[in-house]
């Protein structure tokens, strides 16, 4: 994967129709901006309930979007992640209407995961109480056959993702097929969707357990056979994405996007050096993603510190409400139907108050901590948040997942702060010292010093966390050069 700037995007949300729009877009308007593009679920269908994420048909591209032979030319220009999603697949799909209609007798019984599968002497209460689900309830829901018979089907996160056994034959065939069209597309690389929950067992919480672990070790090993590297995406305490790292080619950095917070909101880098002392280097860093902003990745769990006291972490969600003017509220929890316990739904623009000055600081920060970064669509225009498609939707991270025209992006590309922001991506993806040494300058807590070096070429920021005072400067052949 190439160490420059990564973009993440819905194909059909940044002013684009299809896959071949995006290739124009990224070697026109968005032209060496991006050495990868992480499509988000192109599957078909793109408009069901969860986005993308509740596939029909996980191997068949939405037609709308284009085919794989569109992906397959996108693949040689940039490089291309795709998504796997290896927990679960749409309640509306051929394979689970067959079951519905057959029951036992259907070909694909063996494909979904039952209640009495993980339990087939019943659970007692603990067993109940012990299963982790990131949303309130527990993870089943009852489904009626066509016989009439009713039977509980494991459904971790909504009633149309059904959960699928991925050590059954069939399991197994339908994540192989998927990655074998992935490969054939040109697919260089796959983002684990909700691999920490695959893997359910009587006992014990259900997710990141020993089995998962063992689970995502083996995917990987035939991913990277067929030559695509492996991004785990897990949201979870800080110790076990550290576990995580040393299996995988790379892990998110999710701790990042609040670390950047509390270092801006409290002018105090203390958390975040602390971090960047253990923190995996083989990471995808980012700011904002198409879910929310994760909170349990710096939180205790179980009386065992975060990175950031729970107290501060109080505080910092505080902040972000108040400075979205409390829309953010309107997003989160509760207050709209995907119920995420543990994110915030904002933009990070909207998170900072749409303070230009500190946004800037975020990426830069963003970019010069050990990883690979990737930059959000709505993210890099700044974006601010959508009341009006989360009023259509009622979908609290729909706040976050605007609908770009090509015009809204032709006038953002043309403003003062994008120009500054696009000389920042240029000198990521450009800069041979990014691929050297890191290391933090030792200074007092209000004071963010970073370097990397390469032989005699160097990089460094330097922020004053108090005043917001930031300068980038760098080698260029002999001579010392500042960015802005």
């Amino acid at each position: 994967m190439n160490n420059k700037v990564q973009l993440i995007t819905y194909v059909d949300r940044l002013g684009c129709e299809n896959i071949n729009g995006l290739d124009l877009l990224l070697q026109n308007q968005l032209k060496g901006l991006f050495g990868g593009v992480h499509l988000l679920p192109f599957f078909y269908p793109i408009d069901g309930e969860d986005a993308g994420f509740d596939p029909i048909d996980h191997k068949q591209i939405d037609e709308r979007l284009g085919n794989w032979n569109d992906l397959k030319e996108l693949s040689g220009s940039v490089d291309v992640m795709a998504d796997l999603i290896v927990n679960h697949m749409s309640a509306k799909s051929s394979e689970f209407q067959d079951f519905l209609k057959h029951g036992e007798d259907s070909e694909y019984a063996e494909l979904f995961l039952t209640f009495d599968k993980v339990f087939p002497k019943g659970a007692t209460e603990q067993d109940l109480l012990a299963i982790y689900r990131p949303r309130p309830g527990y993870p089943f829901s009852k489904m009626k056959m066509a016989n009439g018979e009713e039977r509980i089907i494991w459904t971790t996160f909504t009633t149309n993702q059904i959960d699928i056994d991925v050590y059954s034959s069939k399991g197994v065939a339908y994540l192989d097929g998927i990655l074998n069209e992935f490969q054939n597309a040109g697919v260089n690389m796959i983002r684990l969707d909700a691999a920490g929950y695959a893997i359910k067992k009587a006992g014990t919480s259900s997710f990141m357990i020993d089995e998962t672990f063992a689970f995502i070790d083996e995917l990987t090993i035939k991913a990277k056979n067929l030559g695509i590297a492996v991004l785990v995406e897990i949201h979870s305490f800080y110790k076990t994405q550290i576990e995580i790292a040393k299996k995988v080619d790379f892990v998110y950095d999710f701790a990042l996007p609040v670390l950047v917070l509390d270092t801006l909101f409290n002018a105090n880098a203390q958390n975040l050096k602390n971090w960047l002392e253990i923190s995996p280097r083989n990471a995808i860093t980012v700011l904002d993603t198409h879910d929310g902003i994760g909170i349990i990745d710096v939180a205790s769990e179980n009386g065992e510190k975060g990175l950031i006291d729970d107290n501060t972490l109080d505080d910092i969600v505080e902040r972000m409400h108040t400075n979205s003017g409390n829309t953010s509220r309107k997003a989160t929890g509760a207050a709209a139907s995907n119920l995420d316990l543990y994110q915030v739904n904002c933009t990070y623009f909207e998170a900072l108050g749409k303070d230009q000055r500190a946004y800037f600081a975020a990426r830069a920060i963003q970019f010069f901590v050990p990883g690979i970064p990737q930059v959000y669509y709505v993210g890099l225009f700044s974006g601010e948040n959508d009341m009006e498609l989360l009023t259509k939707t009622n979908v609290g991270r729909d706040i976050n997942r605007h609908y770009y025209d090509i015009q809204e992006i032709d006038a953002h590309i043309k403003t003062p702060f994008f120009k500054k922001f696009e000389k920042l991506m240029r000198l990521r993806n450009s800069h041979v010292a990014f691929n050297g040494a890191f290391n933090i300058l030792p200074t007092e807590p209000t004071i963010l010093n970073i370097r990397w070096e390469k032989d005699n070429d160097w990089v460094a920021l330097y922020i004053d966390l108090t005043t917001l005072d930031l300068k980038i400067t760098y080698t260029e052949g002999q001579k010392e050069v500042e960015l802005l």
